[in-house]
């Protein structure tokens, strides 16, 4: 049976060049003439060639997959992030693989982390094990980070960021400003809390009045920090309180709102990182923004420069953050202030 799919040479015979100039426009169009590059993507088109990715893949020992490594799949603070993953890998043909590392464990790690199933992993959990992960395939820390694991890292700086919400509500003329931390341990929970204390030293406010409510970035423990502020008495309550992620946020204005208390009039209320409900609920929600699109980008961008060049070079790339104002945060009213 005759075979009439289009073949490598059909497009180096077309464009007049050898099929490794095509080959070169192919894997690495950088290093080829925009006049010849141009001509045979314009073959490619007119052919209908399309480049067999699984012979490619075995030609060069990869196995086309990279794999993400997330914490919590639930939590919608990742779908931007691995929006932004895929829309590298995809183009670069790469196949984007998603492991929650909270269903699969610490146990499956190894697995994910062999070259014979991944050519590389983008890390968003910072709580794993940097021993189940050094040495085996390259990877990028994206968002979170690993203590003691050696790799490029692509983040904010949260404990800037903490300090812009500090600002903002101190600016605001709030004096008692508390914090929910996220979970113990967490480096993210960690640097924001390091930051807000460093914020309220540095504007001179008391730490005094400055009450902790421990949570774990989900809506529940949002829920019952609201219900240890609602137990403080009115006088000595926080009025205004900064939350270490929007989810905690929501449920905190939920629970004083169900209570009969109104936010902002009762109470302010500002979140961390500008999830997509934030600006549908009432009121909605003062936030720090993470570019969490561009971070996923970035992360995969810079862990194709590694599977490429094979550079060890392990450092840190650090995003903006945005404050964004919404109706959740006001100056406090007499009766609090």
């Amino acid at each position: 049976m005759k075979n009439d799919r289009p073949r490598i040479r059909d497009v180096a015979r077309l464009a007049g060049v050898s099929t490794a100039t095509v080959s070169r426009v192919l894997s690495n169009p950088e290093v080829v003439a925009q006049e010849t590059r141009a001509s045979v993507q314009s073959a490619i088109a007119a052919t209908g060639y399309r480049l067999n990715q699984a012979a490619r893949n075995l030609r060069h020992r990869r196995t086309g997959g990279i794999v993400a490594l997330v914490p919590n799949l639930a939590n919608p603070f990742f779908a931007q992030i691995l929006s932004g993953i895929a829309s590298v890998l995809g183009p670069a043909g790469y196949n984007l693989l998603v492991a929650d590392t909270s269903a699969d464990g610490a146990g499956r790690l190894l697995d994910y982390a062999e070259p014979s199933r991944a050519d590389g992993l983008i890390v968003l959990d910072g709580a794993l094990p940097a021993a189940a992960l050094t040495g085996r395939v390259p990877l990028v820390e994206a968002c979170e980070w690993v203590p003691g694991l050696s790799a490029p890292r692509v983040k904010i700086d949260n404990r800037a960021a903490a300090g812009l919400a500090v600002d903002h509500l101190a600016d605001l003329g709030h004096r008692r400003i508390g914090h929910v931390a996220g979970p113990p341990g967490n480096v993210l929970s960690i640097a924001r809390l390091g930051g807000f204390r460093d914020r309220l030293l540095a504007r001179g406010l008391p730490l005094d009045g400055a009450a902790v409510y421990q949570g774990d970035f989900s809506l529940d423990s949002g829920q019952a920090a609201a219900a240890e502020w609602l137990a403080q008495p009115p006088g000595e309550r926080p009025t205004a309180v900064f939350l270490a992620s929007d989810a905690m946020a929501c449920g905190f204005i939920a629970e004083v709102q169900r209570h009969g208390l109104a936010v902002p009039r009762d109470l302010s209320v500002i979140g961390f990182d500008d999830i997509e409900l934030v600006s549908h609920v009432w009121p909605p929600l003062t936030t720090i923004r993470q570019p969490r699109r561009l971070i996923g980008r970035a992360a995969a961008e810079r862990l194709l420069r590694r599977l490429e060049t094979r550079d060890t070079e392990d450092d840190d790339t650090i995003l903006p953050v945005e404050l964004v104002v919404r109706g959740s945060t006001a100056a406090p009213g007499p009766a609090l202030g």
